[in-house]
């Protein structure tokens, strides 16, 4: 079947594109839910691995049809060389971290083998008795999938592919977060508490099996696999982490460069939160201003008020947007706030629709146990993670599917262009005049500094460098786990319980996180040789026309981005 779907219809880059998408939604179910695909498909995915090496091969046969394509002329086109060029650069970047053995160590607090399958629940469709049904069947399914995660996890320890003890750590405690709730189940049982009553017995069944499922692998990190990782180092080296920095940015990476620009970046958003944190509270610095905006600046009341608040903030900025700086299809003006799931990361994130539209796009609100939330430094974290940020995006992509390839508008997405869009977005709304409020612009700078922040800590850390002559904080001393915590905490004024949890995500994700600062640079260089080049032949830059256009050529890594955005 999987052969099949590749094969079909494979003359063309594009062709060759889609048939990986539709192979790989047959081997791996969540992504087939992630796209809207095969919705009557009630499997999870192989997590032992066999079924990380069948998705392997899938993607070198793929490269080996590409690859053939190409001899026989179909990338002359440049619709197909784009497509071409992206395909080759993701696959060959995922096969060099599968090639590695990192699907042997994947311990993490975000995006794990086992985050993955429970967030795709949230992502199914449960408005009929038989979209019920089928939940249920692939709820029954948890504990196989566990299971093969364990021998996957437990291959790798005799391999010596081993996760950092922190990472052990963090996921041991959110999956006891899981565990919690008043419903047998956990969160599992809460998920079904509002099944049909002819099926609730059945689905309550199932999530009480994945709860103990999920307890059994908790004890098992915990006694089995946590001792085992004692003394793994949490950082990667130089060596891996180049591995993840092509990966998550689509580049090869100058890491002296962009370790040093980071640090300019870092002395000039300092100068700058010091003279907005005059206005906030006159005489303060900026942590002392973010500290009290924090405890005593506007908040909301309630997780319902803060989620609806935060609807209409994308509401409202949809409303002034389109026709102004955005030409929007109607399904793309549509994105629903959420509030997220216990037992999440703190970061709040967002959720793309499906392709054709029948699940929007959704901005997701992690509570962290709280019941009070400040607004100072969500209104621009909302334009990022919904509008103009990810959600305009990510919507638009879809919308344009069928004019590019499903693949560059989905799984061929490079997290560093997606996360450079949604901090250009939130600069953007800046320029706009948004965040005239010296709370929220104050709440802006300090989301531009742990930006700036995270490109000094991550590659830092994982490649070994130390803070330079002219750093406010141990200048000359090694970047270590320990002092980028402190380094951290001193400069971005969010909670230590949210830095705690940024830290073990930046030790368990290495390279991702250098994406948000380095995409926006490029979305920025891009944006201004396209300004510069139709002043240059005396025309009026339209900055509305160049973000449809750019909103509409799909998926580019880095290497890539500024030169076609330059183009438009």
């Amino acid at each position: 079947m999987v052969e099949e779907l590749i094969t079909s219809d494979g003359t063309t880059p594009r062709r060759i594109a889609d048939g990986y998408v539709r192979a790989l939604a047959e081997l791996d179910p969540l992504t087939a839910v992630y796209l809207g695909l095969n919705p009557e498909d009630d499997r999870l995915p192989d997590l032992s691995p066999a079924g990380a090496e069948a998705i392997a091969d899938l993607a070198r046969r793929t490269l080996a049809q590409l690859a053939e394509a190409e001899r026989a002329g179909a990338a002359a086109e440049e619709a197909e060389r784009r497509c071409a060029r992206l395909l080759r650069e993701r696959l060959t970047a995922e096969l060099a971290v599968h090639d590695a053995g990192e699907n042997y160590r994947a311990v993490r607090n975000l995006a794990s083998p086992v985050h993955n399958v429970r967030d795709v629940f949230t992502l199914m469709a449960t408005d009929t008795e038989e979209q019920w049904a089928v939940l249920g069947r692939r709820l029954a399914r948890v504990p196989v999938a566990l299971a093969q995660y364990r021998e996957t996890l437990a291959a790798g320890t005799e391999r010596g592919l081993l996760s950092g003890p922190r990472q052990v750590t963090t996921v041991v405690g959110q999956f006891g977060e899981w565990l919690e709730g008043e419903l047998p189940g956990g969160w599992f049982g809460q998920l079904v508490a509002d099944a049909p009553e002819g099926l609730r017995a059945e689905l309550s069944a199932h999530a009480v099996a994945a709860a103990e499922a999920l307890a059994a692998l908790r004890d098992w990190l915990r006694d089995v696999y946590g001792p085992a990782a004692a003394g793994t180092p949490d950082t990667t080296g130089r060596e891996r982490y180049g591995r993840w920095v092509r990966y998550w940015t689509g580049s090869d990476l100058d890491l002296d460069e962009a370790y040093a620009w980071a640090w300019s970046e870092f002395h000039g958003l300092l100068a700058q939160m010091e003279a907005e944190a005059e206005k906030v509270r006159p005489g303060a610095g900026p942590m002392e201003a973010m500290k009290w905006l924090e405890t005593d600046g506007p908040g909301i009341e309630g997780a319902e008020a803060t989620r609806e608040y935060l609807q209409g903030l994308m509401d409202q900025a949809i409303r002034d947007l389109q026709g102004t700086h955005f030409d929007l299809a109607e399904p793309v003006t549509r994105v629903e706030s959420m509030i997220a799931p216990p037992g999440s990361a703190a970061a709040p994130y967002y959720t793309a629709p499906s392709l054709d539209f029948s699940r929007p796009g959704r901005t997701w609100l992690p509570l962290l146990g709280r019941e009070r939330f400040p607004v100072w430094d969500l209104v621009s974290t909302w334009y990022h993670e919904g509008v103009p940020g990810h959600h305009l995006q990510l919507a638009q992509w879809n919308y344009v599917a069928d004019r590019l390839s499903t693949y560059q508008v989905s799984l061929g997405g490079v997290s560093a262009n997606l996360e450079g869009w949604a901090l250009y977005a939130e600069r953007l709304m800046d320029e706009l005049g948004y965040l005239t409020d010296a709370g929220h612009r104050l709440g802006y700078l300090n989301a531009q500094m742990m930006r700036a922040l995270r490109v000094i800590v991550d590659i830092g850390m994982h490649a070994g460098f130390d803070f330079p002559a002219d750093s406010p904080y141990r200048p000359g001393e090694p970047v270590s786990p320990e002092a980028a915590r402190e380094f951290f905490g001193r400069y971005c004024g969010l909670s230590a319980d949210f830095l705690d949890s940024e830290l073990v995500r930046y030790l368990g994700m290495p390279g991702q996180a250098i994406g948000y600062k380095l995409g926006e640079r490029a979305w920025l260089r891009g944006r201004a040789a396209a300004k510069a080049a139709h002043e240059a032949r005396g025309e009026e830059f339209d900055l509305k026309a160049w973000h449809m256009a750019a909103l509409s050529q799909g998926s580019l890594g880095l290497d890539d981005l500024v030169e076609e955005l330059s183009a438009l």
